[in-house]
């Protein structure tokens, strides 16, 4: 039903038809870097977190990693990812198919500066064996993310 519910979203955008979906497993970066057939840096994954009781979701490119430093400087707090079942009812995708598309209400999305280096990227569609080609704008525009937050480490020293 989340895969459903992300790609009802995304038609509002005209960006549905571009969703893939695989016989294969895409629920992890390297995975959907293989079911793609692209580097692990142009997925887009998606990290939650608990921030105030509520739910923070951080779409950042595959090859970055949260600097738990940064993350505290932007939220006041500790970098706490959400449990599985968290990440489930306070999102409304399981792990594995986490996306910005189609999310409860009072989840709270951001996108982070280490996307911003690419012309295109591949979020996952709330399912564990989809995806979808998104340009930075269509991500900003489908996403209703919040701000361009620089919170993730290990990617700068990467090229396009």
């Amino acid at each position: 039903m989340a895969f459903d519910k992300a790609k009802k979203h995304l038609e509002k955008f005209h960006l549905a038809d571009r969703i893939q979906t695989f016989p294969v497993s895409s629920a992890t970066v390297a995975l959907a870097a293989e079911a793609l057939g692209c580097e692990e840096k142009h997925i887009a994954k998606s990290l939650t977190f608990g921030v105030d009781g509520t739910a923070v979701l951080i779409v950042a490119a595959g090859d970055a990693k949260v600097d738990n430093a940064k993350f505290k400087a932007y939220f006041h707090t500790k970098a706490k990812m959400l449990t599985s079942p968290e990440v489930e009812s306070m999102i409304g995708h399981s792990v594995g198919g986490v996306c910005p598309f189609g999310i409860q209400d009072g989840a709270r999305v951001f996108l982070d500066v280490s996307l911003k280096r690419f012309d295109f990227v591949y979020p996952a569609c709330g399912s564990a064996n989809s995806a979808v080609k998104l340009t930075i704008p269509e991500l900003e525009a489908a996403s209703g993310y919040l701000d361009w937050i620089d919170v993730c480490k290990n990617w700068e020293l990467a090229t396009n």
